[in-house]
């Protein structure tokens, strides 16, 4: 339980340095560590186990296992699509050491079987796809859910058992890795830090497990090492995960620049507001009216040149908006020149979402962010 806390309270430790949270947006790894609590499981021999043990007049009930707290680590590489959804690949590693085994026989009971242990360990080989969630109002942490499904390498380090039957010890013995199917599913918070675009701290629960695993085991009397029995035990494999952790993105865009000073309005005559409708670059016939009226107001007052400078809003990466808000701004530069305005008078530039008329928070779809600015100068 102290692991745990400690967990917890080194995530949020970690929020002073929290910025606005956006989802991912091309390649990225992660890293964690932490505490891991796996289930107890019963140990059930196979008839020929069973058959072979009770021919020999010994006891062949199953037997049951828990384990102490022990740990595990992950390390991740991954690709966000900037709408929430992630795919990643997974390599982890779980290790608990086990807290002795019962039953196997009335002559045990349900008491622990003194002298028994070993370790197990699972390797974990996981396809995960994860979706990131947006708070409103929350902008410091962003919540992920996910599942993934793969394969697992586990065994039993020291894994001998030994039992007691009166006046005589059978011991068995656990052959090998097994490889199996695994599964998992994940929960979890990304804070992440002002200072380092792309960087977050991670906070997770996970619970993880596999197909049954079938261990090819051999009895044997232990005081003089002769063959009982030989079969398999099939045992359960789940856990219940609290990682804490890092996570990197590459790439990633800054965030935004704090809202400037605003400045002296323009006189209405000298400044012309063209919207357009969202993802589009397209010209309705409202704005060819208002680019006819910055054309007229060109040539009566006798301006000497007029920047066009395209925007969008929040919603979709910011490369795409950059490009889009770069289209919108040609397009009135365009129909412009068509309205007679000489083209060496125009500059054009975009800014993407970084200058909204409106801020929002990000994937927000704001229509007095998508359009042109016309200011004659």
């Amino acid at each position: 339980m102290k692991i745990q806390n400690m967990l917890w309270g080194a995530a949020f430790a970690a929020l002073p340095l929290a910025a606005q949270a956006q989802p991912i947006s091309g390649v990225y790894v992660g890293a964690g560590v932490g505490a891991n609590w796996g289930v107890a499981t019963d140990l059930r021999p196979n008839g020929a186990l069973t058959a072979g043990l009770r021919s020999a007049g010994f006891p062949a009930n199953d037997g049951r296992t828990s384990f102490e707290t022990g740990v595990v680590g992950v390390v991740s590489v991954g690709y966000g699509f900037g709408n929430g959804l992630r795919l990643e690949g997974e390599i982890g590693y779980r290790n608990n050491d086990a807290n002795g085994i019962s039953g196997f026989g009335p002559a045990v009971g349900s008491g622990r079987i003194p002298g028994t242990n070993g370790t197990r360990h699972t390797a974990s080989f996981m396809a995960n796809a994860l979706y990131d969630f947006q708070i409103p109002g929350v902008p410091w942490v962003m919540p992920y859910i996910g599942a993934g499904i793969g394969a697992a390498l586990t065994g039993f380090t020291s894994s001998a058992s030994t039992f007691t039957v009166p006046g005589t010890l059978v011991r068995t013995d656990y052959n090998g890795d097994i490889t199996v199917f695994a599964y998992q599913a994940i929960a979890g918070l990304a804070f992440p830090i002002a200072q380092v675009p792309g960087l977050a701290v991670t906070a997770e629960y996970r619970y993880f497990a596999t197909t049954e695993v079938k261990y090819s085991t051999t009895a044997s009397f232990a005081p003089t090492g002769r063959q009982l029995a030989t079969g398999s035990i099939t045992v359960d494999n789940g856990n219940h995960s609290a990682l804490l952790g890092i996570r990197y993105a590459f790439n990633q865009a800054p965030p935004p620049p704090p809202p400037m000073a605003v400045a002296p309005a323009p006189a209405p005559a000298r400044t012309f507001l063209v919207f357009f409708d969202w993802d589009r670059y397209d010209l309705t016939d409202r704005a060819r009216q208002i680019i006819s009226e910055a054309a007229n107001n060109y040539r009566t007052v006798g301006s000497t040149r007029i920047e066009v400078s395209g925007h969008a809003d929040r919603t979709g990466t910011h490369a795409y908006n950059q490009r889009l808000s770069e289209r919108r701004a040609s397009a009135v530069a365009a129909e412009l020149v068509r309205q007679g305005v000489p083209q060496g008078a125009i500059t054009t530039q975009g800014f993407s979402f970084d200058r909204p008329l409106v801020p929002t928070a990000q994937g927000v779809r704001e229509p007095q962010n998508r359009r042109v600015e016309i200011v004659l100068r």
